[in-house]
């Protein structure tokens, strides 16, 4: 998916200025003996779980979708890899829609509904993310004065609970509500956009509110909410996993702290696969545990590179598999 020049840009300029953040006052050659030095037989362990994580990943969107249609997990997998793929190369989370694009072509699921349920497991995993932040608030003190340029991250937490629990309030109203809600919708529709728009942008709002029908049941909202947990906690002991392979010690419970700032970290807007983001945050959040700057940023990049490779190269193999390329002829399918 192609995107305006200027939101590039700028996402690469970010990612410089973090990268400098990351790098300023560090000796090179120290970083780069911890990189020597590091036991990398780790990251197989690591990459296996981050795997089974992405299995249950599938299964969580085969959940939601259930209400649509239901799809079977081996179906959903190769289709969630080639999204986790899109995210880690192209800009603005285009892999988000390039799988809902692929899921249509397969399995005829309405893109926009397949959008709904893809950005409820995004508000989930937002919410799981503050979730790691507040049970770990023993940690977090630790970290709210000396975290650099992260500042402090106890009031972004807190910032950023209301508006993950205000969407997330918001999608589960417009789900127990739907014919309220495309009521409102209509009106909205009617009364901001052109009239050559108004069933177009009312088909696309009524297919969307589909994708939300998972959420009329109490039962399915703890099952989603439960399965976010299990995700993010399988992805922490990656995290765990990978730090043996250096040359330091810190909690699970820390790990799942780093876990939660680095993941809402990567909101902000940088270069394709987020670099320079991730590994500064990581280094922040690990210099403020006393780890040596060299080799927090160390395990910084390998994590990173443990997490980006093995999905991009599984998702660019189901790509070439599909016969898919992205492309503008792909781009204009998410519109319907």
């Amino acid at each position: 998916m192609q995107m305006k020049k200027w939101q590039f840009w700028l996402g690469v300029l970010i990612s410089i200025l973090f990268l400098w953040l990351a790098l300023r006052g560090l000796h090179l050659g120290d970083f780069w003996s911890a990189v020597q030095q590091a036991d990398y037989i780790w990251l197989l362990p690591g990459i296996f779980v981050y795997f089974i994580g992405m299995w249950i990943r599938a299964w969580r969107w085969h959940y939601l979708l259930g209400p649509i249609k239901k799809i079977p997990t081996k179906t959903m997998f190769p289709v969630t890899v080639i999204g986790y793929m899109g995210n880690n190369i192209y800009p603005a989370r285009a892999g988000e829609a390039l799988r809902a694009v692929i899921l249509k072509r397969k399995e005829g699921v309405p893109v926009s509904a397949s959008l709904a349920t893809i950005i409820v497991e995004r508000i989930f995993d937002g919410v799981v993310m503050l979730a790691f932040i507040f049970v770990n608030l023993t940690e977090l003190a630790k970290l709210t004065g000396s975290s650099g340029f992260v500042g402090n991250i106890q009031e972004v937490a807190i910032y950023g609970t209301g508006i993950f629990l205000g969407a997330l309030a918001v999608f589960l109203a417009a789900a127990m509500f739907p014919q309220r809600t495309a009521t409102i919708g209509t009106w909205m529709i009617e009364r901001f956009t052109p009239r050559r728009l108004h069933e177009k942008t009312n088909s696309i709002m009524r297919k969307f509110l589909e994708g939300l029908a998972s959420l009329r049941s109490p039962l399915n909202v703890l099952m989603v909410f439960f399965t976010s947990v299990i995700i993010w906690l399988l992805e922490t002991v990656k995290y765990w996993f990978v730090m043996h392979a250096f040359d330091f010690e810190v909690s699970f419970f820390a790990l799942m702290l780093l876990n939660g700032i680095v993941n809402l970290a990567t909101t902000i807007p940088s270069a394709p696969g987020y670099i320079g983001t991730w590994e500064a945050v990581t280094k922040a959040v690990l210099v403020a545990y006393l780890v040596q700057p060299d080799v927090a940023l160390a395990y910084a990049v390998a994590l990173h590179v443990a997490l980006w490779l093995p999905i991009t190269l599984l998702g660019a193999y189901y790509l070439a598999r599909e016969g898919v390329k992205w492309s503008d002829n792909l781009r204009e399918e998410t519109r319907e």
